[in-house]
């Protein structure tokens, strides 16, 4: 048997995005002692890091952004969670990202603030906020979007604000990050959650806590191209599952119609973009969006992701053309991508859809909190409802703010006079410990396999059921080594395989076309 300490923490959050440094942010403001374990080494770990487009808020209309969302998803969106969402952004990105963590979104320097790109980011009530206003913050648009509401800094947003992010936390007496470090698997007893086995530098131990809060981000390791980073293995989702939390909407994965898979290392051409004026153009030069869907490039992202497909398969590569706009003026940080992987962007970026976003997971209520009790979700991890069958642009890194803020406020509160409960951590064992490494490395190889052949951005029932059927003897497979062997790489491939298995089950009982779920019949198909 492994040899173990034992740790305890108020409120226990297992991931480092947006999501999770908001969730530990409410909780150390409301005076709980949070550790923050995440499997990411700073910063380019975490999937937030990585988010280029920027983040919505709703700025002086929220019912209009209320509208875009539920539209995108195609009609599926819960309406109370799109509530939460539209109602809650201008108080958190202007209280959190603006007055706490000082972030420079990029400004419009020419312009006063009665234009409109240079509004003030309005409080709830509507009446907005002066010191903000003075800013001259410069909201873009993307897809889907009716207005010009989308802060960003360059295409990096995400890493623009996940460091200050963690410079913050680092700094706080209540909060201790605990890097590369792995949650196993959760701690849990007749419908409680009591904390998580985590694995550090070979060790594994029982972190215990009044509340968890899953923040673990993607599933881009199911796919071969995905814009997620390393190491995003739909944990959070595997380890909820099987300690019996609610799942659901895992049919509707999301991909970006616009990733550059063609550089050495694969890099995603920001939807901002297109909403400054590129244009998608195939293999014979021809602009193709306006044939497919009134708003052009700048329809849904499911829809621009097949007829990006559609194009490449019939004339042999589709480019993004960037020459309506000043690119290297305007988003540097890309053209620098495109120039270090010798790419002319002149000559347009090429492009091809990967997986994105998962828009489904870990069922949660407006407060994040998953049907186990101590047990909430928030970012990606969670299924909220807001996405429904489609995610609107830079929506996601505001849905994780917000949810982070409500589950950590909530799970602060939540906590118990006293010891911190415990109970008996399960018993993990270790033989050949390199036999699991090899293992997990080729099952991975057979995973992305079949999601990207059976389950990728369009299906047939047939592949569907082809799908279950090798996930399922994977499955088996892993749950066997899982008995006699602890890995870190063993349990992410049982959390991947898990996850999978859902995403295939999910899709396979959903007989209608949704948003990012799209059903061909065999014969079309072939």
């Amino acid at each position: 048997m492994l040899r173990m300490s034992e740790h305890t923490t108020d409120v226990l959050v297992i991931g480092s995005g947006i999501a999770g440094c908001a969730a530990a942010l409410a909780a150390t403001g409301q005076g709980a002692d949070v550790t923050i374990a995440t499997k990411a080494t700073r910063p380019e770990g975490a999937s937030s890091w990585w988010a280029q487009g920027g983040i919505a808020v709703s700025k002086d209309d929220p019912e209009q952004f209320k509208r875009d969302i539920v539209k995108a998803s195609d009609g599926t969106a819960d309406p109370e969670a799109v509530d939460v969402l539209a109602e809650h952004a201008n108080d958190a990105v202007r209280e959190v990202l603006l007055e706490t963590l000082s972030v420079e979104f990029d400004r419009v320097e020419s312009r006063t603030t009665d234009d409109e790109r240079a509004e003030p980011v309005s409080s709830a009530d509507g009446t907005g906020d002066s010191s903000v206003g003075k800013r001259n913050l410069d909201f873009g648009q993307e897809a889907a979007h009716s207005d010009e509401r989308i802060l960003h800094v360059d295409a990096s947003t995400g890493k623009a604000i996940h460091v200050p992010f963690l410079n913050y936390l680092e700094d706080h007496d209540n909060a201790e990050i605990r890097e590369d470090t792995a949650a196993l698997e959760l701690l849990s007893r007749e419908g409680r959650v009591y904390g998580a086995m985590v694995e550090s530098d070979g060790e594994v131990e029982p972190l215990f806590a009044d509340a968890t809060i899953l923040a673990t981000g993607g599933i881009g390791e199911l796919y071969p191209n995905s814009t997620n980073p390393k190491g995003m293995t739909g944990d959070g989702i595997g380890m909820a599952a099987l300690a019996g939390a609610a799942v659901t909407d895992m049919e509707y994965v999301q991909f970006h119609p616009t990733v550059c898979t063609e550089a050495d290392e694969q890099f995603l051409v920001s939807e901002a973009v297109r909403g400054e004026g590129a244009l998608l153009r195939n293999g014979e030069g021809e602009r193709f969006m306006p044939d497919y869907h009134t708003d052009a490039e700048l329809a849904p992202r499911d829809v621009v992701a097949r007829a990006v497909t559609t194009e490449r398969d019939r004339t042999g590569e589709v480019r993004l053309d960037v020459s309506p706009l000043d690119f290297a003026g305007e988003f540097p940080d890309l053209a620098e991508l495109c120039e270090d992987n010798g790419i002319d962007y002149r000559e347009g970026v090429p492009v091809a859809p990967a997986e994105h976003f998962l828009c489904g997971g870990v069922v949660v209520d407006d407060r994040g909190r998953a049907s186990l009790e101590g047990l909430y979700a928030v970012g990606e991890t969670a299924r909220t409802g807001v996405h429904g069958a489609n995610r609107l642009a830079s929506t996601s890194l505001l849905e994780g703010l917000v949810w982070g803020l409500r589950a950590g406020e909530d799970a602060a509160g939540s906590r118990r006079d006293g010891e911190i409960r415990t109970i008996d951590p399960p018993e993990l064992l270790e033989r050949d410990p390199d036999l699991p490494e090899r293992f997990a490395r080729e099952k991975f190889r057979r995973l992305r396999r079949v999601m990207d052949k059976h389950v990728g951005l369009e299906r047939t029932p047939e592949d569907l059921e082809r799908a279950q059927g090798v996930l399922r003897r994977l499955k088996g497979e892993v749950d066997a080594y899982a008995r006699t062997r602890t890995s870190r790489s063993l349990y992410e491939l049982r959390h991947a395989t898990v996850t999978a298995l859902l995403i295939a089950r999910a899709a396979s009982e959903n007989r209608e076309s949704l948003g990012t779920h799209y059903l061909v019949n065999e014969a079309s198909a072939d």
